[in-house]
């Protein structure tokens, strides 16, 4: 049996956003309610991994908060001042859609912490896979600014130290939270040797990135890949893009390490999407990012947990990753699997296949590359 790293902290949960809802600010006509992002659904993914007992065949480890000389390795002075003179206010915003009441500055902190420590761990072989479970998410947060719920960029963050640190030099990127990964895109828009794919809702959040057309600049040109499907897509379109484009772009990178930024948004039960996909769906994912790394990487694969806002649902989708990723027997029952899998739709649709098809042949075409 593989050895999974758990990586989580209670600090984490303790991040507070405010009464702000599903919207990006309060008004007069809007009723305060707990934020979208909630320590809920995380909480609740370490509580069934305990209940369940898969908890009990994972190595459970508590690292440090990122020290500051790490997190300047992506963000700049002014912002991370910013971040914690507002947290030693009345809390403040991080940049857009990004707010945050005192005491977020130490979640984010720990949160960038989980990361890396994740991220060191597989590269160097401590463990063959791992899980970190992070919060707030940080695949929106930019150098400068966050974004969209996100204060610190967990992964950027992790990877540049890995690099840094000579623990790995080339590592490809996998987001597939229904909104674009931006932030990785933006930290590593000009690098050769990081391989940055999102696969996403169309004009989702944010609204001007995420286009196929970004395919990274300079030296990273090639380097990064968008797929930005349309709403309303289910398992055959995912599957469909799985196979066609995402697999097929990671294995030519041919890294030394995987980094899934894993939010579970695509589910077909969250508030901020508008996909449909099932537990089954990302634990199908999963096992085929499992293989792909033992065949072109020794296996090391690292997930980085990034949104997902349904309470319910996502502790699901949450176990049944990491049930593969440990290689375990411990499942615990979806009542809503097959009745999400059996809705209208879930099929692979004409026009989802010829956009996908489409993309294939234009990045083969414009990287002289046959996949």
């Amino acid at each position: 049996m593989s050895t999974t790293g758990f990586y989580w902290h209670e600090r984490c949960f303790w991040h507070d956003q405010g009464a702000i809802g599903v919207f990006s600010a309060p008004n007069e006509f809007l009723q305060p309610q707990a934020a979208s992002e909630s320590p809920e659904s995380k909480r609740r993914l370490k509580n069934i991994l305990e209940v369940s007992g898969l908890i009990d065949e994972l190595r459970v480890v508590k690292p440090p908060a990122a020290s500051v000389d790490n997190l300047l390795r992506f963000h700049t002075p002014r912002y991370l001042e910013a971040l914690q003179k507002g947290d030693r206010a009345q809390g403040g915003n991080g940049g857009d859609c990004a707010p945050f009441m005192p005491g977020s500055w130490a979640a984010a902190q720990h949160s960038a912490g989980l990361a890396i420590a994740a991220v060191e761990a597989v590269a160097l072989g401590q463990v063959n896979n791992a899980y970190a479970l992070c919060r707030p998410p940080g695949h929106h947060a930019e150098a400068d600014q966050g974004r969209g719920f996100c204060l610190l960029g967990n992964i950027p963050v992790a990877v540049m130290c890995a690099r840094a640190l000579g623990q790995t030099k080339r590592v490809a990127i996998l987001d597939w939270d229904v909104h674009h990964g931006n932030g990785q895109q933006a930290a590593f828009y000009a690098e050769p040797d990081v391989l940055t794919v999102s696969v996403h809702q169309a004009a989702n959040y944010p609204l001007e990135t995420g286009h196929f057309a970004e395919q990274g600049e300079g030296a990273g040109l090639g380097a990064n890949l968008n797929l930005p499907l349309p709403p309303g897509c289910g398992l055959g379109a995912y599957e469909y893009a799985m196979e066609r484009l995402i697999l097929p772009v990671l294995e030519a990178f041919a890294p030394d390490l995987i980094v899934v930024a894993c939010g579970y948004d695509a589910c077909a039960k969250d508030p901020l999407g508008k996909m449909l996909l099932n537990s089954a769906a990302f634990a199908r994912m999963t096992a085929q990012l499992k293989a792909l790394a033992e065949r072109c990487c020794a296996g090391k694969l690292a997930f980085v947990h990034e949104g997902g806002y349904s309470e319910g649902y996502v502790p699901l989708c949450g176990h049944a990753v990491i049930q593969i990723l440990a290689g375990s027997a411990l499942g615990v029952p979806d009542p809503q699997n097959d009745e999400i899998a059996a809705w209208g739709y879930q099929a692979l649709q004409p026009h989802q296949q010829v956009l996908i098809d489409g993309w294939r042949q234009q990045w083969e075409n414009g990287h002289d590359t046959a996949l």
